[in-house]
């Protein structure tokens, strides 16, 4: 009687163990690592844990619905990543800049794409594809300068959400973020030189790897558009993505 008393009592408790033993976190997802966006700057530790929240253990996790613009994926746990107040590190960078997003869950990915205020200066699609880990986007920022907060949002292809990364950027500040060596793109630019390079078409239709002079005009998709800023165009710089480059005519 006694042997059966304890055999009951042991198996009563093992719904008791099952129930309060810890379940590891399933947020794992990705973030701008380099340059180093307010995410990795709290999990690096450059600003204090008590003001970062929850990025300083997971920088990787700030997701909320597609659409917004904003740091934290209007996610609170993260809200500290909202606060312009407080001590970000500001990268210095020319025209250009290459980010790289580094992944704990490559999930399929509907495409990336970067806001300065309400101004897309980059996209990049990702064809339902998942990413490699890293990955590096190149981005233009021409008709931007000085201090400017960049949202970086790689919006997911199978779910509502995306993952929202702020980067402070200084522009024309003194030089250019260096992409590190091992990285990869997701859709590679053309290589262009100077003899593949051609002339900009008097009211042609626009196409990648083609230098355009500010004033210059193309088609595209039916409109009509007109360079703002001497550039040599690549692929995901058509004209409706890059508002800093081409203005609607």
């Amino acid at each position: 009687m006694k042997l059966m008393r304890k055999a009951a009592l042991v198996m009563a408790a093992v719904p008791a163990i099952v129930f309060i033993t810890p379940v590891g976190s399933a947020s794992a997802h990705g973030y701008v690592s380099s340059p180093a966006s307010r995410s990795a700057q709290c999990a690096r530790g450059d600003v204090s844990v008590d003001l970062c929240g929850q990025a300083k253990y997971e920088p990787q996790s700030a997701e909320g619905p597609k659409g917004l613009k904003n740091c934290s994926g209007a996610n609170g746990a993260f809200a500290p990543l909202d606060n312009d107040g407080l001590p970000w590190k500001v990268t210095n960078t020319g025209q250009t800049l290459s980010l790289t997003w580094t992944f704990t869950a490559r999930h399929a990915t509907r495409d990336y794409e970067y806001f300065i205020g309400g101004t897309r200066v980059g996209y990049v699609a990702g064809n339902n594809q998942q990413p490699t880990n890293p990955t590096t986007h190149t981005i233009n920022l021409g008709g931007f300068s000085g201090r400017q907060k960049l949202y970086a949002i790689w919006n997911i292809g199978d779910t509502v959400n995306a993952f929202y990364s702020c980067i402070d950027l200084n522009i024309n500040g003194g030089g250019g973020t260096t992409p590190p060596p091992t990285t990869t793109t997701t859709t590679p630019p053309p290589t262009t030189t100077s003899s593949t390079t051609t002339p900009p078409p008097a009211g042609g239709t626009w196409a990648a790897n083609t230098s355009y002079a500010t004033g210059s005009t193309v088609t595209y998709g039916g409109s009509t558009y007109r360079c703002r800023q001497a550039h040599t165009s690549l692929t995901g710089w058509e004209p409706p993505n890059v508002a800093a480059l081409w203005e609607k005519v």
